[in-house]
């Protein structure tokens, strides 16, 4: 699924109507730290992961 430019454009536009101009930029924070926390718990089981193939290897 694509998204284009006029669908980022209008869905700006209903963030800005329905949360305000003062709430969006806290939204846009709050969104970031959450993907930051994902990749990072995600990165974290992929390297545990990693490590106990690596020891199965050497068994």
């Amino acid at each position: 699924m694509n998204i284009g430019p006029g669908s980022l454009l209008l869905i700006a536009i209903v963030a800005l109507i329905i949360f305000g101009p003062k709430k969006l930029p806290e939204l846009g924070r709050a969104a970031g730290n959450t993907l930051r926390e994902f990749k990072k718990a995600t990165k974290g089981m992929m390297d545990d992961d990693d490590k106990k193939k690596n020891n199965e290897d050497k068994n």
